[in-house]
């Protein structure tokens, strides 16, 4: 499995390089943007990329934008800002996940553990294959959505994650905080708003595939659940 390393700060790509190595994962080097782009291109095995978002040519919120189009593979943000604007920026553009600079690579590398977990489909084994709730249809071992009427919708990895935990929990709450440890498999640390994020981005997709059908209800000051009637 080979990870993309992209940031114009060669320090920062050779120390994770080292971490990534370190726990048997290959890794493919990139410095910029466009480069970037082009190692994904031409490297199908590339399974995870880590992106700072301020580069020279092309920087990650275009490169985003760009992988979004057809792919997608996880994509752990490196961010230098403190702005929260610019991590939900991120995450609204199609990133799953983002760690500020400066960083602790064991973090780093638990992010990109989970990410790689929920991108290989790991559920568990008493949930169902299928779920038809609403408009939707739900199909577990192969992460794929769809309407009732046949229409693919695109969901990255952690967004179908979130979705189908509501979806095969009808009718219940969940919290932003359960959501996250569940869905990124991490202890909650500042996770409301990254949830937020993901939710929002999720509706989005679905109103614009089922003509506005409001899927996922937000309760509010608790969190959030998808209704069956």
């Amino acid at each position: 499995m080979k990870i993309l390393v992209v940031d114009d700060d060669k320090d920062i790509v050779e120390l994770l390089s080292i971490y990534i190595k370190n726990e048997g994962y290959d890794v493919e080097k990139a410095y910029d943007g466009k480069e970037a782009l082009t190692k994904l291109n031409t490297n199908p095995e590339i399974a995870l990329m880590i992106l700072d978002i301020m580069m020279p040519n092309m920087d990650g919120m275009a490169v985003i934008h760009e992988v979004r189009k057809d792919s997608q593979i996880p994509i752990l943000l490196l961010s230098a800002k403190t702005d929260d604007l610019d991590k939900i920026q991120g995450l609204i553009k199609g990133a799953d996940d983002y760690v500020t600079k400066p960083f602790n690579p064991l973090e780093v590398m638990a992010r990109v553990k989970s990410l790689l977990r929920r991108s290989q489909h790991e559920v568990k084994n008493n949930e169902p294959d299928q779920i038809e709730i609403g408009p939707l249809v739900i199909k577990k071992d192969s992460h794929e959505v769809e309407t009732v009427t046949g229409k693919p919708i695109q969901l990255t990895a952690l967004e179908f994650g979130v979705l189908y935990l509501l979806a095969s929990h009808p009718n219940r709450v969940f919290s932003a905080d359960e959501i996250f440890e569940r869905v990124w498999q991490q202890e909650s640390v500042i996770s409301a708003k990254t949830v937020m994020v993901h939710v929002s981005h999720l509706r989005d997709k679905i109103e614009e595939a089922t003509d506005g059908e409001k899927v996922i209800q937000t309760v509010w000051g608790v969190g959030y659940k998808i209704e069956m009637h």
